[in-house]
């Protein structure tokens, strides 16, 4: 059984333009900037057959899930349920920002560490955990879904909050460590979540997209003081076409490709570039070299370590041809790629372990608040997302990367932080908001 689930977080909200704690109270409503926010995610996932609507009741959010479902070509019930709801904040909601670090100057400090962790306490003395108290309330909702939608695949579109929206997101890939801070979802941002199962238990996930902001002005979100990459997969080749394993075998960008190449360019034309990186295989050095032709003047610096995995004697064979010849080991690759060394090739934590050197080395070579542009390999991009993620090598299949697809991450100043996944594997200047780019082999 397969769900495919479409995450959209409520519009810009009267408390979000305030800078005002929201929480669960229903004093917030959405501004006409968030109505027409909400529109514009309606008209992106109009053409997608969705076959049911969950959404928080509060106002911000129902609002928006009203106006995407006009937007529809096919017209679904809504079905309003409290366990969508924002967290619980308690005294905290109403208040703005600075009045919340001037009251609870130690509780602050918590939330923005690990917010798992924070205590609130409410007005009859007692007190409680938030946080930890809306990932049971995802978990519990995930659950129910799952058992609810079993008859035949389904798309399900969830129309809710940032707090609540994250707690699912991270339930479904197994709550790594520190990941509420390791991801953002900002306003009418789209998030799109692939779920083989047959029980919550055997669950099998793929993120397709986190965070896509593309229907929007700015179609990326705003950069801060910190430093960011802009991680890109390589456009497609004949082999990707032909679902070859093409590991470190330099095969170059097909007609496609370049299109692909040049949609990503067109996409990041408004994008401040100041230095660029790449895998010294043509495949992506030929697409950043079409990226950065709108961005002249900027050097391609070649990593070694950002390569794709070598694939041994699999490159150059389809998977036909390798089930005949390494069946079990394909069927272990599959499910299990941590188990695998690839016959004269490497294996995943090999491949992990240099592609996080490469990405860190090129963290540190990165000053004040400079955007890099970064452009490798299915295996290398996935590895070190896993590892931006908290997740082990192991779970690369939970992260997708379509040729031509774009990753932002906005790195942290602060060593107790993670760097933040800020947009995840956008494909829309490729034909829309689903990844349809050639599936192919690893």
């Amino acid at each position: 059984m397969t769900l495919r689930l479409i995450f959209i977080r409520h519009g810009l909200s009267s408390f979000n333009k305030e800078g005002r704690i929201q929480g669960r109270n229903d004093l917030s409503t959405l501004t006409e900037e968030g109505q027409l926010q909400a529109e514009a995610a309606g008209k992106t996932i109009c053409t997608i057959p969705i076959d049911a609507i969950y959404s928080s009741p509060l106002k911000r959010a129902s609002t928006t899930t009203e106006i995407i479902n006009k937007q529809l070509k096919n017209k679904v019930e809504v079905i309003y349920t409290n366990d969508l709801l924002e967290v619980d904040l308690g005294p905290w909601s109403g208040l703005t920002k600075t009045e919340l670090k001037k009251l609870y100057p130690e509780k602050i400090s918590i939330w923005e560490k690990e917010p798992r962790e924070l205590s609130i306490r409410r007005e009859d003395g007692s007190s409680f955990q938030p946080i930890k108290e809306l990932f049971t309330q995802a978990e519990n909702f995930l659950k129910f879904l799952f058992e609810a939608h079993t008859d035949s695949n389904k798309t399900i579109l969830i129309v809710a909050h940032n707090a609540i929206l994250r707690c699912l997101i991270l339930k479904l890939i197994n709550e790594p460590s520190k990941g509420f801070r390791r991801i953002k979802l900002d306003n009418t941002s789209i998030s799109i979540l692939n779920i083989d199962f047959n029980k919550w238990e055997d669950r099998q996930v793929q993120i397709q997209c986190l965070n896509n902001t593309a229907h929007l002005k700015p179609r990326l979100p705003e950069k801060g003081n910190n430093k960011r990459i802009i991680l890109v997969r390589h456009g497609e080749t004949d082999w990707n076409q032909q679902g070859r394993f093409q590991g470190q075998i330099d095969i170059p960008l097909n007609k496609n490709g370049h299109v692909q190449a040049k949609a990503a360019s067109k996409f990041l034309k408004d994008v401040v570039i100041d230095k660029a990186f790449s895998s010294s295989l043509s495949r992506p050095k030929e697409t950043a070299q079409i990226i950065l032709k709108e961005h002249q003047g900027i050097k391609i610096s070649l990593k070694e370590k950002l390569i794709e995995i070598g694939h041994g004697k699999w490159e150059g064979k389809l998977e036909s041809e390798i089930k005949s010849d390494w069946p079990d080991l394909l069927e272990t690759w599959k499910r299990f790629p941590e188990k695998v060394q690839m016959p004269e090739g490497e294996n995943i934590q090999e491949v992990s372990i240099r592609s996080i050197t490469g990405w860190t080395e090129i963290c540190k070579d990165l000053k004040n608040s400079e955007t890099a542009l970064v452009v490798a390999h299915d295996a290398v991009n996935k590895t070190i997302l896993c590892h931006l993620l908290g997740l082990a090598p192991s779970e690369i299949w939970m992260i997708k990367q379509g040729n031509g697809g774009i990753t932002v991450i906005d790195l942290s100043e602060n060593e107790n932080q993670p760097d933040v996944i800020t947009c995840l594997n956008i494909t829309s200047h490729l034909g829309g908001i689903i990844d349809s780019t050639a599936a192919g082999a690893l």
